[in-house]
């Protein structure tokens, strides 16, 4: 009698064969996007009027690249900042300095704890702010705007640093 021309598979290639389907199925699935996840068109029909905002309700839009934190690229924005966070009035915080700075590294004098950051001198900015006797820096560079830094660290130094 004459054989089919297929050859049956031994146990390694058995299991060979199904790793693979298993590798593919768990490919497949991933790609795959449930119901929760398509799209929804709106609904139909007249839509209701969408609201103008107003002061109560309009948020400023951060700045491009602006990482959770920034709170503008002014140093009048970090002094709305600082009063908000103190409730204070904005009258009661002095600007002490606003200077372009070199950062030494990419944590733009601001390390948090256990964070490594690329070791480049990194050109940016530095607010001074002084409130019910108590000194505030608020740090930028790169793309970040500026932000509030609790344990600041000084810039590089151009005249003495190099």
């Amino acid at each position: 009698m004459r054989g089919t021309g297929r050859r049956i598979a031994g146990p390694r290639e058995a299991a060979r064969l199904a790793l693979a389907g298993a590798l593919l199925a768990a490919a497949l699935a991933g790609c795959a996007t449930g119901a929760d996840d398509a799209p929804t068109a709106p609904p139909a029909g007249p839509s209701s009027p969408t609201p103008e905002p107003t002061e109560a309700t309009m948020t400023p839009s951060p700045a491009p690249g602006a990482t959770p934190g920034d709170v503008g690229t002014t140093a009048e924005d970090a002094v709305a900042d600082l009063a908000a966070r103190r409730g204070v009035d904005p009258s009661a915080v002095t600007v002490v300095g606003d200077d372009e700075v070199t950062w030494r590294d990419a944590s733009l004098g601001c390390p948090a704890p256990g964070m490594a950051y690329a070791q480049v001198l990194t050109p940016g900015r530095l607010v001074v702010l002084e409130v019910e006797g108590t000194t505030v820096e608020y740090h930028s560079g790169g793309q970040r705007g500026l932000f509030l830094c609790d344990a600041p660290e000084p810039p590089l130094d151009t005249a003495t640093d190099r």
